[in-house]
């Protein structure tokens, strides 16, 4: 048997194994679990993963340069780089713009970023690390996104940046913060992670920013185990990205590539003699964030699923909306911008009634087999990493302290079924029905 009927055969069998492995299992309610989030594993998935790791080569190659180029046609932007970790987006997008290359635009340490105070830490970490200041801003009780009000009072003279999640998959709006942003010269990084799919005026969200980011964590609308990507439309900042990403190294070829500028021996830097190898002359104080082909493998089969998964996010979501409509008022639920079509990554309940507590649906929920989360790290500047950060905030953060004692939310994400919806909505009734 040749080499390559040996690997035909070995990844049929990976497919009929897969289909045993993500065979569903009968939901029985209360018994069954239900999980906030999950991964959509199907047989080419594990056939992808298999292809991948029989080519040997195991760091970023053919799959990472396919998957790449397919994320950024899906997004409509010009650059991707596969990253091994939403987190490290969030890190690269920041430090990508601090480069000496950038000139007068470059970020410097002192410098503002105006960031939500109720968001995830990975969003704000890069700051910090970056030697700059986060300036906290208070968010809307309703979209759980950015409050235009609180976001403009935050803006000072030593504002350069801001940083801003689509929360949950709920879009903020995008035109009154890129009229911000394009009016004063800011940079804008969308932390697109939660919102893969989303659309803002008929434009998928991630294609708006300067820069923007996504996390293909286990949770998230696809996944690559660990894994995320940074994008641009930018050429410069691709190449600073690239730079952060891959060591600091001043050198764009692809791995397992040499000499793509046509001058490897020929280049004069620092203080470095001519000639010294393009590979091994490093432009910035950078890290190794690259993610392997097994990673981008996987992502490869997951991205053909998308849109079906977007959609079951939609139709899970309304399908809550609907079911618990007759308790708005006693629970404050999302509200989408009116040019936006979400990618939901959750279902988020405020509760706005003295009677009822975040502690005792919680509680209800997980007691019933319900799985339940907070909104990230509810309001930051309480947390206990950033009680001796240098930040500044603008007014009393008032709604995101609300969401860090009132507010959970629950799944939307493809796995969850119409059965495992109609329990769920029958049981937040009985507990506002009658709270414990």
């Amino acid at each position: 048997m040749s080499q390559g009927e040996l690997k035909k055969n070995i990844l049929e069998q990976v497919k009929d194994f897969g289909r045993l492995a993500v065979a569903p299992v009968a939901f029985k309610p209360g018994e069954t679990y239900i999980p906030v989030s999950g991964k959509m594993l199907d047989e080419e998935d594990f056939s992808r993963l298999v292809e991948a790791c029989l080519d040997g080569w195991l760091t970023s190659g053919r799959f990472t340069i396919d998957f790449e180029k397919q994320l950024a046609a899906y997004l409509g932007v010009r650059y991707a780089a596969l990253v091994n970790s939403g987190s490290s987006a969030n890190l690269l997008a920041v430090s990508a713009l601090t480069s000496h290359q950038l000139g007068e635009r470059a970020l410097k340490p002192g410098d503002e970023v105006i960031t939500l105070a109720a968001g995830f830490p990975t969003t704000v970490n890069p700051i910090v690390q970056n030697n700059l200041v986060p300036v906290f801003v208070d968010v809307d009780l309703e979209t759980q996104n950015v409050c235009l009000r609180s976001l403009e009072q935050a803006l000072s003279p030593k504002t350069r940046a801001i940083i801003l999640p689509h929360t949950l998959g709920n879009p903020f709006n995008l035109a009154a913060v890129k009229e911000i942003t394009q009016q004063r010269k800011l940079w804008l990084i969308e932390d697109n992670c939660d919102a893969l799919g989303a659309l803002y005026a008929g434009q998928k969200t991630g294609s708006f920013g300067d820069i923007a980011t996504f996390s293909f964590y286990p949770a998230h609308h696809i996944t690559t185990g660990e894994g995320g990507a940074v994008a641009t439309n930018d050429a410069v900042l691709n190449k600073l990205i690239l730079s952060f990403r891959d060591w600091g190294r001043d050198c764009w070829c692809d791995t397992g590539k040499d000499n793509t500028c046509g001058k490897r021996f020929k280049w004069q830097q620092g203080g470095l003699p001519l000639g010294y190898d393009h590979k091994y002359i490093y432009a910035h104080i950078g890290y190794n964030l690259k993610a392997t082909d097994l990673q981008a493998a996987i992502g490869l089969s997951q991205l053909q699923k998308l849109p079906g998964f977007v959609e079951r996010r939609r139709r899970n979501w309304q399908a809550l909306r609907a079911g618990l409509a007759s308790l708005e008022g006693r629970i404050v639920f999302t509200r989408p911008d009116p040019q936006s079509v979400p990618s939901w990554f959750g279902f988020v309940m405020v509760m706005n009634d003295p009677k009822l507590s975040r502690a005792g649906l919680v509680e209800h929920l997980e007691s019933k087999k319900i799985g339940t989360r907070m909104i990230f790290g509810g309001n930051l500047i309480h947390q206990p990493a950033y009680q001796h950060v240098q930040y500044r905030t603008v007014d009393t953060l008032k709604n995101s302290s609300r969401i860090m004692t009132d507010a959970c939310w629950i799944g939307v994400y493809p796995g969850i079924t119409d059965a495992m919806i109609d329990y769920t909505v029958a049981t937040i009734k009985s507990f506002v029905g009658n709270p414990s």
